[in-house]
């Protein structure tokens, strides 16, 4: 025989959400669940993400990010001299190097670092050279060309806007 204790519903068997705030027969009283008073028990009350009781919350705590961003810097895209042997072409500029994949689509400005041996012989066209890929580069027979330097400013896209003769002032 069963007792109390050994019931179990069938298996699979579902039950009946509990009715919160349906009154005293709900199974979940007259405060459905709340308790008595309190900002906890209105509706709309409660603490904000992160509330610590009165102490100073963490976010609050962690020091905040210092420093500031060098608008001057300039920021080339690398190329090294061992990935330029896999190019096979005479007249190799940053055009060229988008291209095969070796510096991104998006770069403005593209530096020449000596990494590796360089072994044919090119004319190479980029905005900066180390002096280990010049001294290299010259050593294969291979020569080199500077491209100017053009900085990111407004005053530079404005000045290429207007006409050649305009002064502008930054």
């Amino acid at each position: 025989m069963f007792k109390l204790d050994q019931l179990k519903p069938r298996p699979n068997s579902r039950f009946r959400r509990k009715r919160v705030a349906r009154g005293e027969s709900s199974g979940m009283g007259k405060t459905a669940g709340r308790g008595s008073k309190g900002q906890q028990s209105r509706s709309g009350g409660g603490f904000y993400v992160g509330f610590e009781g009165g102490q100073n919350p963490l976010y609050k705590r962690v020091p905040k990010l210092k420093g500031f961003k060098n608008h001057f810097s300039v920021e080339f895209a690398v190329v090294n001299l061992d990935e330029l042997n896999e190019l096979k072409e005479t007249m190799i500029t940053p055009d060229v190097l988008k291209q095969n994949g070796l510096v991104r689509k998006n770069a403005e400005l593209v530096k020449v670092l000596g990494n590796g041996e360089f072994k044919h012989k090119a004319t190479i066209k980029a905005h900066a050279f180390s002096a280990s890929a010049e001294e290299k580069i010259k050593k294969a027979g291979g020569s080199i060309e500077k491209l100017p330097l053009l900085p990111k400013t407004k005053a530079s896209k404005v000045a290429k806007k207007a006409s050649p003769n305009a002064t502008v002032h930054a």
